[in-house]
């Protein structure tokens, strides 16, 4: 496992006072580690979570050659181009769910229903509504209306008998949760759901149902992480809001540790001489004997969003449970036999609520993936035209609220939802994506291309 400086080291231009978002990406996919402990949970309890092993089709899928449609199923090789076919039902019908009995000799032909399985040495369907039935029961082809092998389903044309149907790292959506079912699969190996803690920083932070005080806001932060995580499928640890004070810091950071496998804090990452949060990630990360700790602060070049710590802390054993939303100076006392096991990654966001919420879509949210198991990818931008000039410098990746909808040509426009300040959530309400305006890029005129990031499914 690489540390932090080794990380690092390897990153060309590393500079932390001035990363680009790209460079965020990379140190992250490094420094990021996968759960590795796995449980067996029924289909029905499995949604959304990642697979830890293969799925190998027991079964083949569909199990047997059958039928696509209603209608009247025929040896193909009958029939000949430009010519009719003239062909004599045998009686009794094939239906789904039990093989037909009968035998079909040359110029005969057996109705089926979908799904029926294809009576011996017969290959393909013509549908009901094709045939002209004459006086006699005959039913007549017209010329060129079928090819040989139309309107057959093939044995193990969706999955082949012994062959992965769904990989490791996979996430089982609805579709894949069906494919499991078809297989007779009552239940699936999955990598066991990710822990992670989350508490506000601040004096100035007040908690739902605490009066309102002068230079003081309500806490946002907690509830939109909250979401985005619930979101994602983690087990949510909510640790409420900390006070800006150095034990009931570390009581807080040490209970998140040991109960999580990732820690992510809002506020008290930026300059600030009353913010004790770096102080104390600094302080825990140092110790760690093993020497994979350490935590980075950054300034990102981004808008918004541009400070931010990562790194890892040590997980400490802690034998007395401190709850932060009750710890005080006076009540919490350090076990001084606490000895650190393993690592939780931490996340410190900044503490503007629109901030928090592209700093986590951005970076997080990657990050806990990968944590997670998960081999998906990040959701591809999206290009639309932008329907207003929009003003941007290069240097660095701003990332604005924007509402994309169908143009009157059928393709992709986008317009920003107004106020792109960082403290202003209502314009993050209204816009279902992001604008993103790359590192490099400058100043966007109407009618240009912009690369775009859906919400939908997100958060």
């Amino acid at each position: 496992m690489k540390n932090i400086e080794q990380i690092a080291a390897e990153l060309q231009g590393y500079d932390p006072q001035a990363l680009s978002a790209d460079a965020v990406g990379e140190f992250l996919g490094e420094l990021v580690q996968p759960v590795t402990e796995s449980e067996t949970l029924p289909l029905m309890q499995a949604h959304h979570r990642v697979l830890a092993a293969d799925i190998v089709s027991p079964i083949s899928v569909p199990p047997h050659d059958n039928s696509a449609m209603d209608g009247y199923a025929l040896d193909g090789a009958q029939l000949q181009p430009g010519q009719p076919l003239v062909l004599q039902p045998v009686g009794g019908t094939a239906f789904a769910g039990k093989a037909w009995q009968g035998t079909v000799a040359p110029g005969q032909c057996v109705k089926i229903m979908t799904g029926a399985i294809m009576p011996a040495g017969l290959d393909t369907v013509v549908p009901q509504e094709l045939t002209q039935t004459g006086p006699d029961g005959r039913i007549t082809i017209p010329a060129d209306m079928l090819q040989r092998g139309n309107n057959r389903r093939l044995m193990g044309e969706d999955l082949m008998q012994g062959r992965p149907a769904l990989r490791a790292g996979q996430r089982l959506t609805p579709a894949a949760l069906g494919l499991a079912a078809s297989l007779g699969l009552p239940t699936v190996a999955v990598w066991r759901r990710l822990k992670v803690a989350y508490f506000s920083t601040g004096d100035e932070i007040l908690s739902l149902g605490e009066p309102p005080r002068e230079g003081a806001v309500y806490d946002s932060n907690r509830y939109t992480v909250f979401g985005l995580l619930q979101r994602m499928g983690c087990e949510v640890i909510d640790l409420g809001v900390v006070r800006d004070d150095p034990v009931l810091l570390e009581a807080a950071f040490r209970q998140a540790t040991a109960q999580a496998d990732a820690v992510i804090t809002s506020g008290g990452v930026s300059v600030g001489e009353a913010d004790h949060t770096k102080a104390m990630m600094r302080q825990l990360a140092a110790d760690d004997p093993s020497g994979h700790s350490g935590v980075v602060f950054w300034r990102i070049a981004m808008r918004p969003g541009r400070p931010m710590a990562v790194g890892r802390i040590p997980k400490f054993q802690a034998k007395t449970a401190t709850s932060a939303y009750s710890a005080s100076a006076e009540s919490y006392q350090k076990n001084q036999s606490d000895h650190p096991t393993r690592h939780a990654m931490l996340f410190g966001l900044p503490g503007n609520p629109v901030a928090v919420m592209v700093t986590f879509l951005a970076f997080v949210r990657p990050a806990l993936l990968r944590m997670m198991g998960c081999t998906e990818g990040t959701p591809p931008l999206l290009k639309a035209r932008s329907t207003e000039a929009l003003r941007k410098k290069p240097g660095r990746t701003e990332y604005q609220r924007g509402t994309v909808t169908t143009a009157p040509d059928g393709g992709l426009q986008v317009r920003t939802t107004g106020n792109q300040g960082s403290g202003v959530l209502s314009s993050m309400v209204a816009a279902n994506g992001l604008i993103v305006l790359h590192h490099h890029q400058g100043n966007v005129a109407v009618g240009d291309e912009v690369d775009v990031m859906l919400f939908d499914g997100v958060i």
